[in-house]
């Protein structure tokens, strides 16, 4: 698991599965652990799954050649509306792609820290089911 500063502003989480890891053989298989996930943990709200790849073919946007598929998981962690500003920070994604060899996961760190840790235990088990 590392933890960076994506273009240099952006606090994300980044975890590399290689798929001798793991159990899971497609995104969408990763996709529907974390819908698993997101069901189990209390004030979890599942919105929906969004194929980024897809989308981005469909534009004719730049894709990376060694990216064969590419998800995001959007859910939300909320448990209260403190002011208006926290609505720029919600809902949450998790983004799954495949590099063939490995899976790569991803997440902008949210502001409240039982989100984080069990984002980054969702993703860290990965390597274990």
């Amino acid at each position: 698991m590392k933890q960076l500063h994506f273009q240099e502003k952006y606090p994300i989480t980044v975890v590399d599965v290689a798929k001798s890891e793991t159990r899971f053989e497609t995104v969408d298989a990763i996709a529907g652990y974390f819908r698993t996930c997101m069901a189990n943990t209390p004030r979890v709200a599942y919105i929906g799954t969004f194929d980024h790849l897809a989308h981005t073919r469909a534009i004719g946007g730049e894709i990376n050649p060694g990216i064969q598929a590419a998800v995001n998981v959007l859910f939300c962690f909320g448990h209260a509306l403190p002011n208006p500003q926290v609505l720029a920070v919600r809902p949450r994604s998790i983004g799954i792609a495949d590099l063939g060899d490995r899976f790569v996961v991803s997440f902008m760190d949210a502001p409240m820290k039982p989100a984080n840790d069990a984002m980054q235990a969702w993703a860290l088990a990965l390597k274990n089911v």
